[in-house]
């Protein structure tokens, strides 16, 4: 039997790494060959790929969309894409990987023939997965404060503040600590950013130009922009050096490269400081005024940009904005951002409950983890339905994610916590006219998607749709 080993990742470490593991493995039961899917998930790295595995491996397929240990397989053949063809097209990877027509990494090709996912990644792949690998650094510290932020409003919206009447201290220290993690926010994303393109030499500076970004005003705009600054800055100042002695090295590496990034990026973000803070301060002033003028139309772009990608890049546009907004103390936003991105997994939970004739046997016990991912502001489980009819399904998701973002804005609800889903309800002004927006997006949806499904043979539902992989 055939070995081949996998590598799964993404930003957020939570349902796409997985999801890409198992429809590896289910694609390599089928096919007889024999893997083993090393997860970078947002725990840790479990099942990780030792150095006998790694040798005994005919191919490495890595499924990533966040930085991972890559120089380990100089030498084997590897074949690299995105999570999200990892998910979609398993099958077509495992059968790349046994045919023999995979370039060797970091050396010479052994076969004349270059198979389908041999190409490099594209420019815009690589600029993802750095920007991905600081946003997914960042949203625990995110999450974390929001959250503790949020709680500390249960004594009342004032109770931080010692001249108010509703004072309390318990209060007032969850939002003190809250603030600290939601403040480390710029700096980690900022740092992130630029340890995956130059490892720790771009940590240093990175985390000093999100530290100027988050203290200058120039916020998450500034931030991406002093990551790929000191990313490229550390990394292009180690390939210059690459020709000094080895008796130089610890003095390149804690005094020249460090010195020299940190004083050069420092001073150019320090001059970009004041045009990029008022870039940043436009973008927020016109989305929050946007939210006031004309709810309809931003409840719809939030929703489509939530349901379009669903944990992708664009669902983390809407969401990081959503997050830099509660920082400002508008709650209003997030609340539409958060049913939006809750829909899609509800709406398929529905589907599959209510047209059962409609859904095979296994489509219908994903649909029932549904309910659960929903429940908690997970996205992501939505993603096997859409993959399968994704020109016919993700419409009727961004549809349903539309229709309850602006519910949220125009009933002007307020949620001050940046995730949790159902479990922060405590937390949010008008929780059961934001859990009805929610169904009501998820409801109308449910029906669109349950009646643009074919019937199938039995109950039991005959193989016709597939099984969700």
């Amino acid at each position: 039997m055939k070995k081949i080993l996998g590598v799964t990742g993404c930003p957020t470490g939570i349902a796409h790494t997985f999801m890409a593991a198992e429809a590896l493995k289910m694609a390599a039961k089928e096919l007889n060959v024999e893997i083993k899917v090393e997860t970078n998930g947002a725990i840790g790295v479990e099942d990780a790929l030792t150095w006998d595995d790694i040798q005994q491996a005919e191919c490495i397929i890595v499924a990533c969309d966040k930085k991972v240990d890559m120089e380990r397989f100089n030498g084997k053949p590897v074949i690299e894409v995105s999570v999200a063809q990892g998910i979609q097209r398993a099958k077509e990877l495992v059968l790349e990987a046994v045919s023999g027509n995979v370039t060797v990494r970091g050396g010479s090709e052994v076969h004349h023939h270059i198979g389908a996912f041999d190409e490099k990644p594209s420019i815009g792949h690589v600029i993802y997965k750095h920007l991905m690998n600081g946003v997914s650094h960042m949203i625990p510290f995110v999450v974390a404060g929001g959250v503790l932020i949020a709680i500390s409003f249960l004594w009342g919206i004032y109770s931080f503040d010692p001249n108010s009447e509703q004072y309390n201290p318990t209060a007032a220290l969850l939002k003190q600590v809250g603030g600290y993690s939601m403040g480390l926010m710029v700096p980690i994303l900022t740092a992130y950013i630029a340890q995956s393109i130059a490892d720790r030499p771009g940590l240093i500076a990175g985390f000093v130009a999100g530290t100027i970004a988050a203290a200058t005003g120039s916020g998450f705009l500034g931030g991406i922009i002093g990551g790929f600054l000191a990313g490229y800055t550390a990394l292009g100042l180690v390939k210059a050096l690459a020709g000094l002695p080895k008796q130089f090295e610890g003095l390149k590496s804690i005094f020249v490269v460090p010195l020299i990034s940190v004083a050069f990026v420092g001073v150019i973000m320090c001059f970009l400081s004041g045009p990029v803070a008022a870039v940043n301060e436009y973008m927020m002033v016109f989305l929050s005024n946007l939210q006031n003028s004309s709810p309809i139309l931003l409840g719809i772009v939030i929703g489509c940009m939530c349901a379009f990608d669903m944990g992708g890049p664009v669902n983390k546009a809407a969401y990081v904005t959503g997050t830099l907004l509660l920082g400002q103390g508008n709650y209003y936003f997030m609340a539409g951002v958060s049913a939006a991105c809750i829909t899609p997994p509800i709406l398929i939970a529905i589907a599959t409950t209510v047209f059962k004739n409609r859904f095979t046997k296994d489509e219908r016990a994903a649909g029932v983890v549904n309910y659960i991912l929903g429940f908690t502001h997970i996205t992501e489980g939505a993603i096997p339905f859409a993959a399968k009819s994704p020109l016919k399904v993700i419409p009727i998701l961004m549809l349903g994610s539309s229709i309850a973002a602006v519910l949220t804005y125009l009933l002007k609800i307020q949620v001050p916590a940046p995730h949790g889903g159902f479990l922060i309800l405590a937390l949010v002004d008008q929780p059961i006219a934001w859990v009805l927006s929610i169904f009501i997006g998820s409801g109308i949806g449910a029906v669109l998607y349950g009646f643009s499904r074919e019937k199938l043979i039995d109950s039991e539902g005959d193989e016709r749709h597939g099984t969700i992989s």
